[in-house]
């Protein structure tokens, strides 16, 4: 039974929206010569510009250690702009300025300070300042004590808010010291822990397309589902990034972070409300109640593995340790394969089949809920099992959308089963229109002081917790979880099916 395509129609009906525009405030790049300064945050700056989704009364004030005037940084500003095919107006460029200086020097932060009050009252930004430490983790703790100690974290006529980028500490131990270190100087409700794959479209859809929806979410549990497999995929190697990769891995870079989310979001039970602390109460709630992985055999629900050179001579790479700046006896993984359960209620028995690697055959993230087979069939001879089962696809790269695939008869007059796709594509449902980036999003809800997209404390701290015993055990180069190799391009390592119910199922094709 072969898969065919469907033709989806869009009802474009008026859309109900709740949409709220910031009031005026000024964002503070720290980092703003970096790479993701100029690749992600000035394009989304400019991309809700152009939507007029920033407030009339905006400035953006870069700060690098870099010496240069507002006019040179205008100047970087509009190439980064040209370099992501976008062409800036001088009143655009006008709202930014520059500070120069060491991030750990005080004077940095007094400049800082006379800049923030030049825009304010320049542009009538009111004081509001939203803080984007663009920067590694290492320098969290100084800019944040910079800022305290000028008193530019102090709300008392105007709000103060800091966006930081993971990760949120190397380990268990070093992200409770992380959090303590930070509240000495700034509160929870300031703090505004980033990931940008819950920005994404498909990813916050997940939530509508559960509680919006009531063909789904009486299916939503152990009754109805077999399996969710998630999976994020990247076709690139560790690039310029071997210094901080080389001493994460795969799990640290993914799992903790991204993956435990995406997971949290299909399986959270409904929160009373849609805003931030109902919200993320859910989410602790859910990564709180996935079986500890102290005490199982890690060896059989888990998988880790390192790409090596590829063997495909038409699409050559070197393999993982003959990168650029990489131990030439690297342990560190660039593969990741897991099984975790939910001891909940809805969940009960249901496995979640996670894996993200890089060097795969393409770049893809999705997360492919499979229900269970029918019970029996009436179409005789056709049994059961040859109906293939019903699976909702979420894809979130790298064209967002989703698809559901159900069992049909064939028009004709044999009584012939073919399975139909039916596939939605967000870029289809723009009508030409650019998707909007996740940094657009998380940006804008900053402004607006709405965290529910943000990750609390207590989420970072619980799921560090959870794959705690798993990077002990890495550490520790036991036997039952040894590093497997890949050839760069291929699926994964082969032990990886190990996983799926002793190797009698296959992960989805990639």
């Amino acid at each position: 039974m072969s898969a065919q395509p469907m033709t989806v129609s869009y009802n474009y009906r008026e859309q109900l929206c709740v949409d709220s525009a910031p009031g005026p405030g000024t964002i503070v790049i720290f980092g703003a010569s970096g790479d993701l300064t100029k690749r992600k945050l000035l394009p989304a700056i400019y991309a809700l510009f152009e939507r007029k989704l920033l407030p009339e009364k905006f400035a953006v004030i870069g700060v690098a250690r870099t010496e240069m005037t507002n006019e040179a940084f205008q100047e970087e500003v509009r190439e980064a702009m040209a370099a992501n095919g976008d062409t800036v107006t001088d009143e655009f460029l006008a709202k930014f300025s520059y500070v120069a200086g060491q991030y750990t020097e005080s004077a940095t932060f007094e400049q800082l300070e006379t800049e923030l009050k030049r825009v304010s009252e320049e542009h009538g930004t009111e004081g509001n300042a939203l803080f984007y430490l663009a920067m590694p983790p290492t320098m969290f703790e100084p800019i944040v004590k910079g800022l305290a100690e000028q008193g530019l974290l102090e709300e008392d006529d105007a709000w103060s808010r800091v966006i930081i980028e993971k990760p949120f500490g190397h380990d268990l131990e070093s992200a409770v010291a992380l959090d303590k270190s930070l509240k000495r100087y700034i509160k929870e409700s300031q703090t505004y822990r980033i990931d940008h794959y819950l920005g994404k479209e498909t990813v916050q859809n997940i939530l509508m397309l559960r509680f919006a929806n009531a063909i789904f979410e009486p299916l939503w549990n152990h009754t109805y589902i077999e399996k969710v497999e998630i999976t994020v995929a990247e076709e690139l190697g560790v690039e310029k990034r071997a210094g901080y990769y080389d001493k994460a891995g795969a799990l640290r870079d993914m799992f903790q972070n991204h993956m435990v989310q995406m997971l949290s979001l299909i399986a959270m039970e409904p929160p009373a409300i849609f805003e931030a602390d109902a919200y993320r109460d859910e989410i602790a709630k859910l990564i709180s109640s996935i079986r500890p992985l102290e005490g199982q055999d890690l060896g059989k629900i888990s998988v880790r593995g390192q790409y090596v050179e590829a063997v495909d001579s038409e699409r050559p790479a070197v393999g993982y340790r003959k990168e650029e700046g990489v131990a030439p006896n690297s342990q560190t993984e660039t593969y990741v394969a897991l099984k975790l359960f939910v001891d909940n209620w809805r969940w009960r028995g249901v496995p979640f089949y996670m894996r993200t690697g890089k060097r795969l055959p393409k770049k893809s993230s999705e997360i492919a809920i499979t229900f269970k087979p029918i019970p029996h069939s009436i179409f005789k001879p056709i049994r059961p099992k040859d109906f293939n089962q019903n699976v909702l696809l979420l894809r979130m790269q790298p064209h967002e959308g989703m698809g559901l695939s159900l069992e049909v008869k064939s028009p004709g007059s044999k009584l012939c089963v073919n399975t139909l796709e039916m596939d939605f594509s967000y870029s289809d449902f723009m009508q030409g229109e650019d998707i909007p980036d996740a940094y657009e999003r998380l940006i804008l809800d900053a402004l607006l002081g709405d965290q529910t997209l943000f990750v609390r404390n207590d989420t970072v701290e619980a799921s560090w917790r959870l794959f705690m015993p798993l990077l002990r055990a890495w550490e520790a180069d036991l036997d039952n979880v040894p590093l497997c190799f890949y050839p760069a391009y291929s699926e994964g390592p082969k032990e990886t099916n190990e996983i799926l119910e002793g190797g009698s199922l296959q992960w989805r094709k990639i």
